[in-house]
């Protein structure tokens, strides 16, 4: 047995460490299916010191140690929790517990491997609200929410993982444990170090536990399914929600014909809100403690409706009918997997110029490749898009997507020269690394690869990620 395997089940205990082939094999895949590797074992550490010392084993392994991949629930998109080649995977599913509430000071403080899904249910038991939200909450984990410093349908309101983040707990790259659990909305005590881990996917070191910002558990929701002329129509009515609601506006979501006519494709139950088959519509979603909010969402899309902004809508009158538009477009991903593989692209720019992008990429696409499907949805309340594309035919699809480079010239060149960023949620992985570094100066990259060296001097964090 390999002297490494052999030391880590001594710290872990025979069960906690998987070497067979078909035990690993789950963990070795990505999501999608498009990212596979091997990986010399498995490691599941139950506590943050068994993190360390698993940290420490794999760093005094040999002559030069043995890199690591953490990895929580595996819902990635761009390959960033995959093994490539013989690291050990360090797992942390196991490390899933909720440690405090502190209601007063609206913070919990959970562990790495705690699921998207359990903080918010553990939050409501102090009734308040942990915002981060997603289609893949049930299983994503909070210390991959934290790696990709996840955005989600709440973003609007409440900000992205890192402006949720008050501490973290860290082991670093060579196994010290740093605690910064702080549950502090003011501490000017130096570099705020947290922010160096939240978004590194891993490379600087191992998020084990975080704490982490509540709020005021929402009394009342509105919630409506829109269609609108367009993307600017829709930029134009978030603005009047805005201004009649302000942060009430919680979510506000785009959704392409062809991203909706998939989810009615492939998800059993799924269903058409609005006649017509318009080719855009917007998800609509107020929160907060007043009674009055369907009144004042009614009242903008009747005003919004008379200036040409709104063409139809559907107000949900019950939480049954909420779940069933949320669902619509929570199953977009799940339904473009169903249906085959597709160039993603997880995009933002500024909420002014979402229309622009649109109009122009979908021109530039079309052009370059006749019959191509783009199917765009997302986040337009913070300009962040999944603007994805493919063509109906497999035959002809395989062809396309052999042109990934092409299409991610037309795209991410656009996404750039509109001040944007070709990556607005899901971090860069495998999958972007290499692309980042024609958008990134080379000052920026110059420092961040100094960040890395400084941290993880001996490259053993997650290679060939991000960087």
């Amino acid at each position: 047995m390999n002297p490494l395997i052999a030391e880590l089940r001594r710290l872990l205990g025979e069960r906690h460490v998987l070497s067979a082939a078909e035990d690993m094999a789950s963990y070795c895949t990505d999501w999608r299916g498009r990212y596979s590797g091997s990986a010399l074992c498995v490691a599941l550490p139950g506590t943050t010191a068994e993190v360390a010392a698993v940290v420490r084993a794999c760093v005094g392994a040999g002559v030069a140690g043995v890199p690591m991949v953490p990895q929580g629930g595996n819902t990635g998109l761009c390959g960033g929790a995959t093994p490539v080649c013989g690291e050990v995977l360090v797992s942390l599913r196991r490390m899933n517990r909720i440690r405090t509430i502190d209601a007063d000071n609206n913070s919990i403080t959970v562990e790495a491997g705690c699921t998207l899904q359990a903080v918010q249910e553990a939050a409501a038991t102090a009734d308040r609200l942990f915002p981060l939200s997603l289609a893949a909450e049930g299983s994503a984990t909070l210390g991959g929410n934290l790696s990709t410093n996840a955005g989600g349908v709440q973003v609007l309101r409440y900000g992205n993982a890192r402006d949720l983040t008050l501490g973290l707990e860290v082991v670093l790259a060579d196994g010290r444990i740093w605690d910064g659990l702080r549950a502090l909305r003011k501490d000017n005590t130096g570099y705020d170090l947290k922010h160096l881990f939240i978004g590194a996917e891993g490379t600087l070191g191992l998020i084990t536990a975080a704490t982490l910002k509540l709020f005021p558990l929402p009394r009342t929701h509105a919630t409506a399914w829109v269609a609108v002329p367009g993307p600017a129509a829709a930029v134009r009515l978030l603005g009047r929600l805005r201004d009649a609601a302000g942060d009430n506006v919680t979510a506000f979501e785009i959704v392409g014909r062809a991203a909706l006519d998939l989810v009615l494709r492939h998800i059993p139950g799924a269903r058409d809100p609005l006649a017509g088959k318009p080719a855009w519509q917007v998800l609509i979603e107020l929160s907060g403690a007043r009674g009055e909010l369907a009144a004042v969402l009614e009242q903008v899309l009747q005003q919004a409706t008379g200036d040409g902004l709104v063409a139809d809508a559907v107000v949900a009158a019950s939480e049954a009918q909420t779940k069933a538009l949320w669902a619509l477009r929570e199953n977009v991903s799940e339904a473009q997997k169903i249906e085959g593989v597709s160039i993603k692209h997880d995009i933002a720019v500024p909420v002014s110029c979402i229309a622009e992008f649109i109009a122009r990429a979908d021109a530039a696409l079309l052009a370059a490749f006749p019959e191509v499907r783009i199917v765009c949805f997302g986040h337009i309340g913070d300009g962040n898009l999944h603007y994805n594309q493919s063509r109906p035919n497999t035959q002809s699809n395989a062809e396309f997507i052999a042109r990934t480079g092409a299409v991610n010239r037309l795209v991410h060149d656009l996404v750039h020269q509109l001040g944007g960023s070709i990556s607005a949620e899901h971090g860069l992985g495998q999958l972007k690394r290499e692309e980042v570094l024609r958008y990134k100066s080379a000052t920026e990259m110059d420092l961040m690869r100094a960040v890395k060296q400084a941290l993880d001097p001996r490259g053993l964090m997650n290679p060939g990620k991000l960087l």
